[in-house]
């Protein structure tokens, strides 16, 4: 009776040893140390690309607006508050411009305007790699637009074909933003047709831009 109750204390008294519970907290700790940068790095790409889809999706619909209000219509990029918002050209004001329809769309926190390391544009699109044309202020008789610093506008006419501005009417295939968290690089590109395409890119690769 009493060798009973002695191996039923034993095996109550049972548990693990201080050395093996150093192992699992060591283990714990090298896979937290590969997890956490692994984590951080798909958060940042995640932002990164989630931005680039939200400007494609922009300018889509303000291409349509142009289209469905048979006026011209713009992405109005701050660059330096890495903000976009659409505008649209109304044309019965006076004097003629254009006017804000919604809120600002702010970047997240990792990422900004800029192609980081990228040396070349996307094939067939832009002759030299940059962003869009600066937005210019509007034509409002006598005065003659200027371009505003630090900005960037892809302006479509009412047929939903992007224009170099409003006072030529003139089609272009220069249209495009990027946007970069210093890792990855993203790239939105308007054809002169209004064809919109979303571009990845990679310096250390060939070709170094890839279609989304």
């Amino acid at each position: 009776m009493q060798s009973d109750i002695a191996l039923t204390v034993n095996v109550r008294q049972r548990g693990f040893s201080l050395i093996e519970l150093m192992m699992v907290i060591a283990i714990i700790g090298v896979l937290a140390a590969i997890a956490v940068p692994m984590s951080s790095n798909s958060v940042r790409y995640l932002k990164v690309s989630g931005d680039a889809r939200d400007i494609a999706n922009a300018l889509a619909v303000t291409k349509m607006r142009a289209a469905a209000q048979f006026t011209y219509a713009r992405i109005y990029f701050d660059l330096s508050a890495k903000q976009y918002y659409i505008q649209k050209y109304n044309k019965t004001s006076t004097p003629p411009r254009f006017e804000t329809e919604g809120g600002a769309t702010t970047l997240a926190s990792s990422v900004s305007f800029g192609y980081g390391a990228m040396g070349s544009a996307p094939l067939n699109t832009q002759t030299t790699l940059g962003q869009a044309t600066a937005c210019m202020t509007d034509p409002v008789s006598p005065a003659v637009p200027v371009a505003i610093a630090n900005t960037a506008c892809i302006v479509f006419n009412s047929r939903g074909l992007p224009v170099s501005d409003i006072s030529s009417g003139n089609p272009t295939n220069d249209d495009a933003i990027y946007v970069s968290d210093g890792t990855s690089t993203f790239g939105v590109t308007v054809a002169a047709t209004g064809f919109i395409r979303t571009w990845q890119g990679n310096n250390f690769a060939t070709p170094p831009w890839t279609l989304q």
